[in-house]
């Protein structure tokens, strides 16, 4: 049962420490998540939740409610704040009232190139909400993991969960990683990397894509540097009615991954690695 006990000080260990980490953003071990439905997606994908801080008003939602008692039947200490408290807390305009501090999940990179892989690779994409309605998308279309390479946004940031739902806590990623090494471990493994571009030579929909591959999208501005794309097996463009020159990348990697979904469906005798 949660605690009878409000939190009214800004001098508490508890708020001092959540503070602290809102200001200074995800950190290699933990990550600050917000709102009662992250909250659950995090307990059912296995992470691991240190502490919770939760404002009266989401014991009288469905959905608070829940939140609360799966992290007390996890056996996670939970403590009531006042609602001012965590409301300075939040990233959103309006709190949603729970926050939960937890270990950032870590991913075998074995695991990403499992069984016939769609791998995505997301270089330097540096929008958080773009990163994580990339890893939304990967994950809705059967990606087997992602590389988010060098000076890509942390999947776990405010703005990149709520962009994936939850889909950074479950979907295989590794992080950090040039991308330059990120394809040598792929082409390592004999996967076959497709690269993105608005002036690609074929058209997304005419690739094979029912074998081992990556797809490799670049920056929201700068897209993929020359060098990178000459090392694909070759780069699709997705083809688009003028004016309209180009798609954002969430929507162009959506597409492309669920093209070889669709390839992948109507093959069942696909080859295996």
């Amino acid at each position: 049962m949660p605690p009878e006990e409000t939190i009214r000080s800004r001098t508490n260990p508890l708020f001092r420490r959540l503070r602290a980490l809102k200001e200074r953003g995800p950190e290699r071990d933990t990550c600050l998540i917000e709102g009662p439905k992250l909250a659950l997606e995090a307990l059912a994908a296995g992470v691991a939740v240190v502490e919770a801080a939760f404002a009266p008003r989401v014991e009288t939602t469905p959905v608070g409610a829940s939140a609360l008692a799966a992290l007390a039947a996890a056996g996670v200490p939970v403590r009531r704040l006042a609602p001012d408290l965590l409301r300075s807390l939040s990233e959103a305009e309006t709190s949603q009232g729970l926050v939960v501090l937890a270990r950032r999940p870590s991913f075998e990179e074995s695991r990403l190139v499992r069984e016939t892989p769609l791998v995505l690779v997301a270089h330097a994409v540096q929008n958080p909400g773009n990163l994580g309605a990339l890893l939304r998308a990967a994950e809705a279309a059967g990606a087997t993991g992602a590389y988010l390479t060098e000076g890509s946004a942390d999947p776990l940031s405010w703005k990149a969960l709520r962009g994936s739902m939850g889909s950074a806590f479950r979907l295989p990623h590794v992080r950090g990683l040039r991308v330059e090494e990120a394809l040598d471990r792929l082409e390592a493994r004999g996967v076959a990397v497709f690269a993105t571009a608005a002036d690609g030579e074929r058209a997304y929909d005419e690739a094979d894509l029912r074998g081992s591959v990556a797809i490799l999208v670049g920056s929201e501005g700068a897209g993929l540097p020359v060098a990178i794309r000459r090392r694909a097996a070759a780069c699709l463009r997705i083809p688009v009615r003028p004016p309209v020159e180009s798609l954002n990348v969430a929507v162009a990697a959506a597409l492309v991954l669920f093209e070889a979904a669709r390839q992948r469906r109507r093959a069942p005798d696909r080859p295996k690695r």
